[in-house]
């Protein structure tokens, strides 16, 4: 909630305070968070392995956090859903599954981009 008495930067500092409790609360609660972090971790650790370039380091960061962003915002839908209808009911069901696909799209799209960074450099192992 917006505290009137806060100036622009007091209220930035919040703003960011809250941010980092959400980031922790989805590492700290979340599997799927904690799995995709898990492999966030692996896919950096075989960057280092294989020298990566400064563009491949920042495409596969960005696909990193879209996933990140993709599977925290699916959590957030789906936790509103379940506050509102704790029930099963048809129509909740069905908007926890089109959020669930934001994660599945990103995904997907991260597997095309790690395929063409890394699909090259495997290839010159063998």
């Amino acid at each position: 909630m917006k505290n009137v008495e806060d100036s622009f930067v007091r209220g930035r500092i919040r703003s960011l305070k809250f941010a980092f409790k959400g980031a922790w609360l989805l590492l700290t609660t979340e599997d799927s968070i904690k799995a995709q972090v898990i492999m966030a971790i692996v896919i950096t650790i075989l960057g280092c392995f294989f020298n990566i370039s400064n563009i491949e380091w920042m495409l596969q960061f960005i696909v990193i956090g879209m996933v990140l962003v993709a599977e925290s915002l699916n959590t957030a839908v789906e936790k509103i859903a379940d506050f509102v209808h704790p029930d099963y009911h048809e129509k909740i069901g069905f908007i926890k599954d089109i959020a669930a696909g934001a994660p599945t799209f990103a995904g997907i799209t991260s597997l095309i981009v790690a395929g063409f960074i890394y699909f090259p450099k495997i290839n010159l192992l063998f």
